[in-house]
C-alpha cells in the first residue's frame, strides 16, 4: 500500500510518447497571446499587469546590467507556477516533482549567473571566496567552505522545489485515502478529514505559488551578486 503512494510520481507514457512532454507543453497553450489590436481582453490585461508587477518587484534591487534577464525570469516564474498549480488537479502529472527537471533548471540558470560574474567582474567574483581581512591560517578553510557553498546552491534550489511539492502531494493522498477508508465506518470522522483535506489543498495552492516565486527569487539574488 505504501508503494502505491509514490506511483503518482512515475513518468508514464502513452503510445510510446512520455506524458511528461505533454505536461511541459500544456502551460504555454493555456495563456492568451498578445494581439495587434488596440483593445485587449481582460485576461490579457490581467496577465500583462501581473507580469509587469512581478518583474518590477524582482528587478528593483538589481543593476541595469541584469535587466535583460527579466524576460527569462518572468517566463520561468509563469512556467513553474502553472506546472505546480496544474499538478494539484485530479489525474494530472506534476513535472516539478521530478528532481531531474528541477535540477536541469537550477544548474543551467545558476551556472549562467556564475559565468557572467567571472566574465564581467572576475576580481569581485573571486573575492567572494575569500573575505577581506581573513587570517592567514583560515584562508584554505574559508576557500573550501565558500567553494562548497557555491556548488550547493543549485542542489538546494532543485531539492527544495522537489521536496516541498512531493511532500504536499503525498500528504494530500494520505489524507484523501484516510477519508475514503473511514467513510463507511466513521462518517463524522471522515467528514472532518475531508474538511482537513480541503484546507490542506488550499495550503498546497499557496505552497505552489510560493515555491515558484522562491525559485526565481533566489536565482535573481545569484544574478545580483554577479552583475
Amino acid at each position: 500500500m505504501m508503494l502505491s503512494f509514490f506511483d503518482q510520481f512515475l513518468i508514464t507514457s502513452f503510445m510510446g510518447v512520455p506524458l511528461m512532454a505533454l505536461a511541459l507543453i500544456i502551460p504555454w497553450v493555456l495563456y492568451p497571446t498578445p494581439t495587434d489590436r488596440w483593445l485587449s481582453n481582460r485576461m490579457l490585461v490581467l496577465q500583462n499587469w501581473g507580469i509587469s508587477q512581478f518583474t518590477r518587484q524582482l528587478f528593483q534591487p538589481i543593476n541595469p546590467a541584469g535587466h535583460p534577464w527579466a524576460l527569462m525570469f518572468a517566463s520561468l516564474m509563469i512556467f513553474l507556477l502553472t506546472l505546480n498549480l496544474l499538478g494539484l488537479l485530479p489525474y494530472t502529472f506534476t513535472p516539478t516533482t521530478q528532481l531531474s527537471l528541477n535540477m536541469g533548471f537550477a544548474v543551467v540558470m545558476w551556472l549562467a549567473t556564475v559565468i557572467i560574474g567571472f566574465r564581467n567582474q572576475p576580481t569581485v567574483a573571486l573575492g567572494h571566496f575569500l573575505p577581506e581581512g581573513t587570517p592567514t591560517l583560515l584562508v584554505p578553510l574559508l576557500i573550501m567552505i565558500e567553494t562548497t557553498s557555491l556548488f550547493i546552491r543549485p542542489i538546494a534550489l532543485g531539492v527544495r522545489l522537489t521536496a516541498n511539492l512531493t511532500a504536499g502531494h503525498l500528504l494530500i493522498q494520505l489524507i484523501a485515502t484516510a477519508a475514503f477508508v473511514l467513510a463507511p465506518m466513521m462518517p463524522v470522522v471522515s467528514i472532518l478529514t475531508a474538511v482537513l483535506l480541503f484546507l490542506l489543498t488550499l495550503l498546497e495552492v499557496a505552497v505552489a505559488v510560493i515555491q515558484a516565486y522562491v525559485f526565481v527569487l533566489l536565482l535573481s539574488l545569484y544574478l545580483q551578486e554577479n552583475v
